[in-house]
């Protein structure tokens, strides 16, 4: 069908719900077609800047699929040059770091594409962090948001080795929202609420390695470890004596709190004789570093 043909069908359909159903209707569909034409306007003119900007010899395809929303609109109109599992398994390969912070990793048991709202990935998750009872659900928030960005077509999400009250959370959904603009899908009936991302700027990041830096993020003290090849977040309260790890000394690996000296080490999710660190969710990547609160975290006090 031609564009013109198209934009006549849409206006005598938007007609036809005038007539049927009031004119209230009429104008919420009117909204949502301003909306559907931005997004795609939004997608062309991306589509348009990083080909004319794309270095000589660059692989258009492969200029086109780093975006983010010029990648989810190919992946709506089965456009995407890598299937579902390939870009699941990028995703997965993104967010090992951060579980092997939790004695844990994940792998693919399998995909079946004839679900009823779409295509249901199947993943097993093998160890957890033993003492810390936010670490499976952290690893779930953080496992979803990544494939949630990299394979937006999967529409629910099934973890082996995982307890029963986390068993059955579908992930986010397709578009036009995505994961960090979504008003809040459901995740886990344990939570008190769904995980909301938020974006770190990176003036609140650590210049270096081996260097941490207090943040707050949607009113929350947080702290962020930079180690080499690997940044953390965690809720700034020790455990051990309730204050907060600003002036935490970082020795190693292991972060020392200033008023009780208790040690918590900092790449396996916080782990200390006296307590265990609350760890936060976080994606670091593309230069952009996001971190999750959970809807209890969000309610708690700094």
């Amino acid at each position: 069908m031609a564009g013109q043909e198209t934009g006549e069908r849409i206006a005598a359909l938007l007609d036809e719900l005038a007539r049927q159903a009031g004119p209230e209707a009429r104008d919420t569909a009117d909204e949502l077609v301003r909306c559907v034409v931005e997004f795609y306007g939004e997608g062309l003119a991306r589509t348009v800047r990083l080909l004319r900007s794309a270095p000589d010899g660059a692989d258009p395809l492969a200029v086109l699929t780093a975006d983010e929303l010029v990648s989810d609109l190919l992946i709506l109109h089965d456009l995407h040059p890598e299937d579902t599992l390939t870009r699941v398994g990028r995703a997965l390969d993104k967010v090992r770091p951060y579980l092997g912070s939790h004695a844990g990793d994940v792998e693919v048991a399998g995909l079946d594409p004839e679900g009823a709202d779409g295509p249901t990935l199947r993943l097993r998750l093998r160890g957890s962090c033993e003492g810390c009872p936010s670490s499976t659900q952290t690893v779930r928030w953080t496992i979803e948001e990544a494939i949630a960005r990299t394979a937006p077509e999967i529409a629910h999400i099934e973890v082996e080795g995982m307890t029963e009250d986390t068993h059955e959370a579908p992930l986010l959904q397709i578009l036009p929202h995505r994961p960090d603009d979504a008003p809040g899908g459901p995740l886990s009936p344990a939570a008190d609420g769904p995980a909301h991302w938020y974006t770190v700027g990176p003036q609140a990041l650590p210049a270096h390695d081996r260097a941490t830096r207090a943040t707050r993020v949607a009113g929350q003290a947080l702290l962020l470890v930079r180690l080499p090849g690997q940044l953390y977040a965690y809720r700034d309260r020790c455990p051990a004596c309730g204050t907060g790890l600003a002036d935490a000394a970082l020795d190693g690996e292991r972060l020392r709190c200033s008023q009780c000296a208790a040690e918590f080490d900092v790449r396996t999710a916080g782990r200390g004789a006296l307590g265990h660190l609350e760890p936060v969710p976080l994606l670091e990547e593309s230069g952009s570093v996001r971190v999750a609160l959970p809807g209890e975290l969000l309610g708690a006090g700094p």
